[in-house]
């Protein structure tokens, strides 16, 4: 774990909410599946290339693109969770896959390998200073490489996220104004900025596209609203809170979210940046 200037997101991914995203894995898959297929309809993985999953989490994405790229590519994932990233090796060895795993962080980790594609879902809005990160990474890309990846749009564009919080803010401590691009999910949520920090970090021919998606949030409002409760902003922000006051931000939730109900489940509005770039 050395060499890993982001404290704060050193502890956080590796303090209980990195060990509830494992505990997760299954969850958070499904609720992602329909941003992840856009996600990889987008990469347009080739046999044999050479990827870099770039916050790969619990694996997920990694054995996807393992899938993609044949036993002639070859797929590393690079995060600083190390709950998550112990789950994707049990994973690989249970799904006999030969992708690898490396616990550093990607902005300064000296990599060892030369990538045709570096992919990622929701793991580059992180970087405490991105140019830096991105400059990085650019390092570890072969000419022509290209760095693919999905990114959140504002926060009050995803209902998924942002209905339950407005839901709950009657019972949330006073929420202080932060920086809107400090490192967190929607840090890249402005796609000028986007462009801006990849052509400082030397990438060329940057394209960003909408991604109108779902969020698939659970089979009921119940379901749905104890979801909110475990990722999220809604998560994040009703941690600290007594069990009391959380039971009535759940029964909120429920009743926020019935306006998505239907007979797929709750799957609200997702709204996502789909990015790409080359060297």
């Amino acid at each position: 774990m050395a060499d890993i200037p982001n404290q704060e997101q050193l502890e956080y991914w590796n303090g209980p909410v990195g060990e509830r995203w494992a505990s997760l894995q299954e969850k958070i898959d499904e609720n992602l599946k329909a941003i992840t297929d856009a996600l990889f309809d987008f990469a347009r993985l080739k046999p044999g290339e050479h990827v870099l999953d770039l916050g790969c989490g619990c694996g997920t994405t990694s054995f996807m693109a393992e899938k993609s790229v044949g036993e002639k590519g070859k797929v590393i994932g690079i995060d600083i969770s190390n709950p998550m990233l112990e789950l994707a090796r049990v994973r690989a060895k249970r799904l006999h896959s030969h992708a690898l795993f490396i616990e550093a962080d990607a902005a300064v980790h000296n990599f060892q390998h030369k990538f045709d594609v570096v992919l990622s879902r929701f793991g580059v809005m992180f970087f405490e200073d991105p140019v830096v990160g991105f400059t990085n990474i650019r390092h570890a890309m072969r000419e022509r490489a290209r760095l693919v990846f999905v990114c959140w749009r504002a926060m009050r564009e995803n209902d998924w996220a942002n209905v339950p919080y407005q839901a709950a803010l009657t019972w949330l401590p006073p929420q202080e104004a932060s920086d809107p691009f400090a490192p967190g999910p929607f840090a890249f949520a402005d796609a000028a900025r986007v462009k801006t920090i990849l052509v400082r970090s030397g990438l060329k021919d940057v394209a960003i596209e909408k991604l109108d998606s779902k969020m698939y949030m659970g089979s009921t409002v119940k379901s749905a609203a104890e979801e909110a409760m475990n990722i999220g902003p809604l998560a994040k922000a009703a941690r600290e809170l007594d069990e009391k006051t959380r039971d009535k931000i759940r029964a909120a939730v429920e009743n926020a979210y019935r306006r998505f109900e239907s007979k797929d489940g709750i799957a609200p509005p997702a709204a996502c940046w789909l990015v790409r770039a080359h060297v």
